[in-house]
């Protein structure tokens, strides 16, 4: 599986035989997004930085909201969240991904703006790679994240929304995050490959070198 940020709380996921998008934003937000190619575009909430379906081309199952989802051997199932701390009353919902593919199982937490109930913790339990944002102000901030990393203890941590030179809106950056979670400076990285026999054997920290 290979793993490609676009910026935001875009990836790329390509696994054996299924490409999955999540949350393609829109270029007012500073990154630019090539026309991409996917099986399946995953959109945990309506807002304009999460939704911009227009960078994908082809035939393509899109995915917006709570369900289970099938499409070439990978699963994929939404888990209702919010996208606020007052369920909802301020910026609406959001649709937590658990997406499972080449024998692994991915967590994308979209837009969470709460920390997460014991329900969806157990839910959500045993994940190998999570994707959630760290950035603040409109979701989740570094203490809360780091918490969520502690509970589920992944594999492998991806964090995402949060400030780069690129971003035209203000969000704290991750340094505060990894400074929560207790871990010194990584040296960010272009893309990821992942296996089942590759994955560290304790939760590891992954940065990637920021979009453009």
């Amino acid at each position: 599986m290979e793993i490609t940020w676009l910026g935001h709380s875009c990836f790329r996921i390509k696994g054996k035989s299924a490409v999955v998008i999540t949350d393609p934003c829109h270029p007012s937000l500073g990154y630019s997004l090539d026309k991409l190619q996917a099986d399946m575009v995953t959109l945990s909430h309506s807002h304009p930085g999460h939704c911009y379906i227009e960078a994908i081309t082809g035939e393509f199952k899109q995915i917006k909201g709570p369900g289970e989802y099938e499409i070439k051997s990978t699963f994929i199932t939404g888990i209702a969240t919010f996208h606020d701390a007052d369920r909802g009353e301020t910026r609406g919902k959001n649709t937590v991904y658990l997406i499972e593919m080449d024998g692994m199982t991915l967590c994308h937490l979209g837009d969470l703006g709460h920390p997460l109930s014991s329900d969806v913790m157990e839910e959500i339990d045993d994940v190998e790679v999570l994707f959630l944002p760290v950035g603040g102000v409109s979701t989740i901030g570094s203490s809360t994240a780091a918490e969520i990393v502690r509970h589920l203890t992944p594999k492998i941590v991806i964090p995402m929304h949060y400030k780069t030179p690129s971003l035209t809106v203000e969000l704290e950056p991750v340094d505060k995050f990894l400074k929560e979670l207790g871990v010194n400076e990584i040296a960010p990285q272009s893309k990821l490959s992942v296996t089942l026999s590759n994955l560290p054997s304790s939760t590891k920290v992954i940065i990637f070198d920021y979009p453009h």
